[in-house]
């Protein structure tokens, strides 16, 4: 794959800081070496959980949204790599695949010479070529009969998460999304916020749950939408938060029971957790316990395919702050799938 960067043992060396009676993740984690063909080389190896990160925000950017996507994998990786190693997980079932890379199609697109109108054009075209590539490697790593944790960019990838599921598995799959908005946009050229939509309308989503919507946030028409399709349900961040009207944990099994009947993707955008770094931060969201919960709660059903984590766009003060938050969304999805 022309855009993917394999994790090196001589990165992973200068990235994790050894100490004397510790082992750390990064120390027993799996790396992959040389090849040729990207599913056969993951259906050799022994390990349940393909981890790789997408360094873009031009999913972000096409939907108007503010840059910075693009920095959560690196920002992740440094932490994710230095937790330690003990009873309560074992990273030697775990690869650390590496990153697709967008840096070059991301410059193209912050040229100054471009009007707006022409930036957003060429970022939607951009959005494609990232879903192709996205889809491809997911497929793979499905068919190959592991689990993919996806990192990083806009949420413009839950399509090719989706679509290369569904590709694997031959069938239509489900997908509940931590979120504060529906990204159920109408199809105008791909971008952050319609990827549901596309791969519902491409006949690769089927059932599909938001959990934590905000209602300052979805358009009457977005709602009446939403409304129309039976296989979409959805709890609001008001009716679960503000107004106490539905139970946290009674809001999360309806999610569960909406997607569990099928293999389901889960979805969770750092703009629905309060005051995390994010192409839309919020100051009013779900705490980080809140969505450590909701990982561990949804990953605990077989039927549980992948988890994708997006939206987080760190500055350069929250970086640990937001590595750490994804590297425990990430061992709380490995910890019950695994139970």
């Amino acid at each position: 794959m022309q855009n993917l960067i394999v994790l090196t043992s001589n990165e992973r060396d200068t990235l994790v800081k050894t100490r004397k009676g510790e082992i750390k993740f990064g120390e027993h984690v799996q790396l992959m070496n040389n090849f040729t063909n990207i599913y056969d080389a993951i259906e050799s190896m022994d390990v349940d959980y393909v981890i790789f990160g997408i360094c873009e925000d031009i999913g972000v950017i096409a939907n108007h949204g503010i840059p910075g996507t693009y920095k959560a994998w690196n920002t992740t990786k440094k932490i994710l790599l230095n937790i330690q190693s003990n009873v309560f997980i074992d990273p030697r079932k775990v690869l650390i695949l590496g990153h697709l890379d967008y840096s070059k199609e991301l410059k193209s697109i912050k040229d100054e010479t471009l009007t707006n109108k022409k930036r957003i054009t060429q970022a939607r075209k951009l959005t494609e070529t990232i879903d192709s590539d996205v889809s491809h490697l997911v497929f793979s790593i499905i068919k190959a009969g592991k689990i993919p944790i996806v990192i990083g960019g806009g949420h413009n990838n839950a399509y090719g998460n989706i679509k290369g599921a569904s590709l694997a598995l031959k069938k239509p799959i489900n997908a509940i999304n931590f979120d504060a908005h529906h990204d159920f946009r109408p199809e105008e050229g791909r971008h952050s916020g319609n990827g549901f939509s596309y791969a519902y309308n491409e006949g690769f989503l089927k059932n599909y749950f938001i959990f934590g919507l905000h209602e300052n946030y979805i358009s009457q028409k977005s709602l009446d939408t939403l409304n129309e399709i039976k296989t979409i349900d959805y709890c609001t961040f008001e009716d679960l938060v503000v107004r106490n009207q539905v139970k946290y944990k009674v809001g999360m099994q309806r999610g569960l029971q909406h997607v569990s009947t099928s293999n389901y993707g889960i979805e969770i955008d750092c703009d629905a957790i309060e005051n995390i770094p994010s192409s839309a931060l919020t100051p009013s969201g779900f705490s980080a316990n809140k969505a450590r919960q909701f990982v561990s709660k949804m990953a605990s059903h077989k039927n549980a395919t992948y988890l994708h984590i997006c939206e987080a766009a760190p500055k350069k003060k929250s970086q640990t702050q937001v590595g750490k938050l994804i590297s425990y969304l990430i061992t709380d999805f490995i910890k019950a799938k695994n139970n």
